[in-house]
């Protein structure tokens, strides 16, 4: 009996094995099968098509939602490159309508999105570098400080900034970090530790009426560095009132005001900013200073939640020097992941 299962005519007119690239062929054809002389075909999808008009509009066009109504506009531009996700749907949706229209006008919104996220797709690491520097929500709440503080010390970093420390627990940090850490400082409920010299340990009013903010003068070997440790207020989702920011916004300003007032030339913050370097309302601050991530990352670095990352809301951001490599640490007994950066602070080459 003749073998015949499975075998379909090759391009030189024999038989053998059905090929992936053959089967994906003819289930296009499938698909397409009947588009042809179909006047429908450009007249259906209307709707689809609408749609993704709009999403075009929202990403293209998302600085001018206004925040005027719950901060709608800064809480679009926190989940700003989460909209992608719906290019695909409207694909698909559009195949199946047999809509040439809807496939057409879902082109838009993924030229807009490639516009602005595409360049966080590629792997824009280095190996250069001579200062590591971490930062890390540590969380009031964290069930096991010293092995968070572990954890975190072993990246090496030379320079780590931990926010939300609770005072019961920040004699826990201190005896942790001790022996990676020779230096350190605490203000209010952010903390600095370091393996060089620090002096101009100060406050910095972020118009709380409590410490969450510092600054410090590193001596580095390449020259001092000016480090700014903050933690904006929270932000808040709310059935009422919606996306409610305003302390956040207002503080935000009060330490975007510090940093322009800076003397000293290079310039390294790292904290929660509850917000991304998309949200307008950081302007006071996004405006003066580069993104690692953005700068020197592969990805786009989502620190928060940490069990289901969405969002890079802990940031480290640089002036007067050179980002070379940026990424998330592993996860610790936080809800935020740690983040890291590798800089390159002389810049005289």
């Amino acid at each position: 009996m003749a073998r015949q299962a499975y075998m379909t005519e090759t391009d030189h007119g024999g038989s053998g094995p059905e090929r992936p690239g053959t089967r994906l062929r003819r289930l296009v054809r499938r698909l397409l099968h009947g588009w042809r002389g179909d006047p429908r075909v450009w007249r259906r999808g209307a709707v689809l098509a609408a749609l993704a008009l709009l999403l075009a509009l929202v990403m293209l066009l998302h600085s001018h939602i206004p925040n005027r109504v719950g901060n709608l506009g800064s809480l679009s531009e926190t989940f700003l490159p989460w909209l992608g996700l719906a290019i695909p749907v409207l694909l698909v949706l559009g195949v199946l309508r047999k809509s040439a229209t809807a496939l057409i006008a879902v082109l838009l919104p993924g030229i807009v999105w490639l516009n602005l996220f595409g360049g966080l797709l590629t792997d824009k690491q280095g190996t250069g570098g001579d200062l590591m520097v971490a930062t890390h929500n540590v969380n009031a709440d964290n069930p096991d400080p010293a092995t968070t503080a572990q954890d975190v010390a072993s990246s090496g970093a030379a320079l780590l900034a931990l926010e939300e420390l609770p005072a019961s627990a920040v004699p826990v940090y201190e005896r942790t970090l001790a022996s990676t850490y020779r230096y350190h400082a605490v203000v209010g409920t952010v903390g600095l530790w370091s393996k060089y010299p620090m002096t101009g340990v100060e406050a910095v009013d972020i118009k709380l009426g409590w410490n969450r903010a510092m600054r410090a003068t590193v001596a580095t070997p390449e020259g001092p560095l000016a480090v700014y440790v903050a933690h904006m207020p929270s932000v808040r989702v709310k059935m009422e009132a919606g996306f409610t920011a305003r302390q956040r916004d207002k503080s935000a300003d009060a330490l975007g005001e510090a940093i322009a007032d800076e003397t000293l030339k290079r310039v390294v913050l790292l904290g929660d900013l509850n917000g991304t370097m998309n949200d307008r309302s950081l302007n006071a601050v996004t405006s003066q200073l580069r993104s690692t991530q953005g700068a020197a990352g592969s990805g786009f670095g989502f620190s928060w939640p940490a069990s289901f990352p969405m969002a890079r809301i802990d940031q480290i951001m640089v002036k007067g020097v050179e980002p070379e490599s940026s990424w998330t640490l592993p996860r610790t007994g936080s809800d935020h992941l740690p983040v890291a950066a590798r800089v390159k602070l002389d810049t005289s080459s």
